[in-house]
């Protein structure tokens, strides 16, 4: 029998795969390949992430934290390099920690001086 994945997953899991006395099919994606995929599992994460509640749902952030960490070294940078970014933005625009929803933005008819 066999299950069809044809997707990206974690370096250590064609060792597990052999550990439990089966045989993973794999290969190494082009750079070009390896940055889709990445992309595809970011979006694969975030459905899981919102579908996930509780402990499941803080395992799944970590899933993602981990596909943001190799996109982040695509572009030379590590998680703490986006982390520190998230605090800039955070210390200039805020967190979401007030709940605030934007239903519309009236324009002044007047020009401000």
């Amino acid at each position: 029998m066999e299950r069809t994945y044809n997707k990206l997953i974690r370096d250590n899991i064609p060792d597990i795969i052999i550990s439990k006395q089966e045989k993973p099919v794999t290969r190494i994606l082009s750079d070009e390949e390896y940055k889709k995929a990445l992309e595809d599992k970011l979006y694969e994460e975030y459905e899981e992430v919102i579908s996930a509640g509780g402990n499941d749902r803080c395992e799944e952030l970590a899933d993602m934290i981990e596909v943001i960490r190799s996109l982040a070294k695509l572009e030379n940078k590590t998680l703490e390099d986006i982390i520190s970014l998230a605090e800039e933005k955070w210390a200039e625009r805020g967190g979401f920690d007030n709940k605030i929803y934007l239903e519309k933005v009236i324009e002044s008819s007047t020009p401000i001086s």
